[in-house]
C-alpha cells in the first residue's frame, strides 16, 4: 500500500469515527436503538439549552474566623487551666477580637507567654486593670484572617461541587468569582428548591452528652448551669439540657448512608467513623453507659438516644422521623463534608427547558440557513470545486459535533454561534486555495501543478489567520466562564477540523482526480 492510499483510509477513518460520536445526538431526546454498534453518550447542553439554575452564592468568611475564635477560645481554656493560670472569663466580643479576664495580675506574663507560643498570629491591642481583674484584649493579624477566608472559599467551593457530584447533576460548572463568591450553573435541576437547600446547608455535626446531673426545671426557669445550655429536639417543641462541649464532630466521619427500618419502614441515616473517630466514639460511649448522647445537626438535637453499652466498630445511626428524600440528602451532606462557613444566595435565575429548546431550534435552524447560502455560494462560484468544498464543510460540521461527543463537552447557546462562525471559516480556506489554483491556471499551469503550487502557496496565509483565530479561543477559553468557554470550544474545535477537511480531504480528493482519474481540467 502507498503513502498515497494510506493516507486515504486515514482521512476515512477520522470521518467514520466522528460520524459515530456524532451520530446519537441526532436521535434528540430519543434513546439510542439497541443495534447501534457505536458510541452512546451524546452532547451535552448547557443551562441556556436544556434548562436548570444559575445561582451566585456568597460565602460568609467572617463566621469562618468567627468560628476560628470560638475553637481558640476553646482551646485556650483548657491551656490555661493546664498552666494553672486564674482566669474569671474568656470571650470572643467580635470575629476577630478576645478579652481574657485574669482573676489575678501576676498571671499576665504567664498567658502572654502562653500566647504568643500557641497563637502567635494573636497580638495584644489593650489591657487594663480594675478592681483586681486584668483584661487582655487580643486581636487576630490581618494575615491570618485573611488566610481564614481564603481558606473557607475554597474549601466551600470543594464541598459545593462534591454535594453536586453526589447529587448527580450532568456537567455543572461551579468556579469562584472575586474573593468570596461562587457562580453554580446546574443543567437539568427540576427540583430548585431541594437544590438550593442541598447546596447551602451548613452540616455541622457533632455529638454532645446531656447534662443529667442538673434539673432541666431550673435551667429552663434560667438557671442554665454553668458549661451548659438549653435545646430543643427537632419537632422545636421538647427541651433537653446539653453539655456546651462536644465530644465529637463530623470531621471524623468516614461514611453516611440512607438505610430503612425493617419494622416501622421508616429511612434513617447510618454513619461510620474513621479509626480515630471509631477510638473516640468507643472510648466516649465506654465512659457514659446510662447517659444520653445527643446527636445535633447544624445546632439543632436530631436525636439522644441513651447509650446502652460501650460502642465499639465506629458505627452510628441519625433517626429524626426523615422522609426517603431528606435523608438521602442528609446522606450526601454528610459525605461530602459540612460547609466552614454559611453561604448565601445572592442571585437566582432559573431557565425553563421550553426556553432552552426555543433556543435550540433557533439555532439549529440559523445553522440551517446559514450552511445551506454557503453551500450554493459555493456551488454558484467555483461550480465542481465548490461542491467539493462543500462536502468538506458537512464533514467539517460532523467532526465537530463527533469531537464534542467524544470530549463530553458542554454545547451552550454561545458555542451554537460558535459553529456558525466555523461554517464561513471552514470555506474561508478554500476560498484561499481556490483563487491561488485559479492564478496559477491563468498563467498555463497544468491541473496537477496547479493545484500543488495553490496549496503551497496558500498553507501560510491559511496556517497564519486559523493559528491566530486558536490563540483568541484558547485565550477566551482559559480566562471565560460559563457561555464564553462554550464559544471558545466549538470556535477551537471548529477551527482545527476546518484545517483537517482543507488541507487532508480536499487535498486529497484533489490529487486523486489529477492523478489516477487524470483530469486535465479542472472546474473552478
Amino acid at each position: 500500500m502507498n503513502i498515497f492510499k494510506f493516507k486515504g483510509l486515514i482521512i476515512l477513518l477520522v470521518i467514520v469515527v466522528g460520524l459515530l460520536f456524532a451520530t446519537p445526538t441526532f436521535f434528540g431526546k430519543k434513546d439510542v436503538p439497541d443495534g447501534w454498534i457505536g458510541p452512546k453518550q451524546k452532547i451535552k447542553l448547557g443551562l441556556d439549552l436544556q434548562g436548570g439554575m444559575h445561582l451566585v452564592l456568597k460565602v460568609v468568611t467572617d463566621k469562618a474566623v468567627e468560628s476560628r475564635m470560638t475553637s481558640i477560645t476553646s482551646d485556650l481554656k483548657g491551656q490555661m487551666m493546664n498552666a494553672r493560670i486564674h482566669y474569671k472569663s474568656i470571650t470572643s466580643a467580635s470575629p476577630d477580637l478576645l478579652h481574657v479576664e485574669l482573676r489575678t495580675p501576676d498571671d499576665y506574663d504567664k498567658l502572654d507567654k502562653l500566647v504568643l507560643d500557641s497563637y502567635p498570629y494573636l497580638k495584644e491591642v489593650s489591657s487594663s486593670t480594675s478592681e483586681g481583674v486584668t483584661t487582655v484584649t487580643y486581636q487576630m493579624s490581618d494575615e491570618e484572617a485573611a488566610s481564614i477566608k481564603d481558606q473557607a472559599v475554597a474549601q466551600a467551593l470543594e464541598t459545593i461541587r462534591n454535594r453536586i457530584d453526589q447529587y448527580g447533576v450532568s456537567e455543572p460548572s461551579i468556579i469562584p468569582q472575586g474573593k468570596d463568591r461562587i457562580v453554580l450553573q446546574l443543567p437539568g435541576i427540576t427540583d430548585a428548591e431541594r437544590a438550593k437547600k442541598l447546596i447551602g446547608r451548613t452540616a455541622i455535626l457533632e455529638f454532645k452528652l446531656v447534662d443529667e446531673q442538673h434539673s432541666l426545671e431550673d435551667a429552663l426557669k434560667g438557671d442554665v448551669p454553668a458549661g451548659s445550655y438549653v435545646a430543643y429536639l427537632k419537632d422545636g417543641k421538647q427541651p433537653i439540657l446539653l453539655k456546651q462541649r462536644a465530644v465529637m464532630t463530623g470531621a471524623l466521619l468516614d461514611d453516611a448512608r440512607v438505610k430503612i427500618k425493617s419494622t416501622y419502614n421508616e429511612p434513617y441515616v447510618a454513619i461510620s467513623f474513621n479509626q480515630e473517630g471509631a477510638r473516640i466514639f468507643e472510648r466516649v460511649t465506654s465512659e457514659n453507659v446510662g447517659n444520653r448522647l445527643a446527636i445535633l445537626l447544624d445546632g439543632r438535637v436530631s436525636s439522644a438516644p441513651v447509650i446502652r453499652e460501650a460502642i465499639a466498630g465506629g458505627d452510628a445511626i441519625i433517626e429524626g422521623r426523615f422522609t426517603l428524600e431528606e435523608a438521602s440528602d442528609l446522606a450526601i451532606i454528610l459525605r461530602a463534608g459540612s460547609l466552614p462557613a454559611p453561604v448565601d444566595i445572592l442571585e437566582e435565575r432559573t431557565v425553563g427547558p421550553s426556553l432552552g429548546q426555543d433556543s435550540i431550534n433557533k439555532g439549529f435552524i440559523s445553522i440551517m440557513i446559514g450552511g445551506l447560502l454557503v453551500i450554493v455560494f459555493m456551488v454558484v462560484y467555483y461550480k465542481f470545486s465548490g461542491v467539493l468544498a462543500d462536502l468538506a464543510l458537512v464533514c467539517n460540521i460532523v467532526l465537530i459535533l463527533g469531537a464534542l461527543s467524544l470530549f463530553h463537552a458542554v454545547l451552550t447557546l454561545p458555542g451554537i454561534a460558535g459553529i456558525v462562525l466555523t461554517i464561513g471559516m471552514a470555506v474561508d480556506a478554500n476560498v484561499i486555495v481556490y483563487e491561488r489554483i485559479k492564478e496559477e491556471i491563468r498563467l498555463g499551469r497544468t491541473a496537477k501543478m496547479a493545484i500543488e503550487a495553490g496549496y503551497k502557496n496558500a498553507l501560510s496565509t491559511i496556517l497564519d489567520a486559523n493559528i491566530t483565530t486558536l490563540i483568541a479561543a484558547v485565550v477566551l477559553f482559559q480566562f471565560g466562564t460559563g457561555p464564553v468557554r462554550g464559544f471558545a470550544v466549538t470556535l477551537s474545535i471548529g477551527i482545527l477540523s476546518s484545517l483537517f477537511t482543507v488541507l487532508f480531504l480536499c487535498r486529497w480528493i484533489m490529487d486523486w482526480l489529477v492523478n489516477y482519474k487524470k483530469v486535465e481540467r479542472i472546474s473552478i
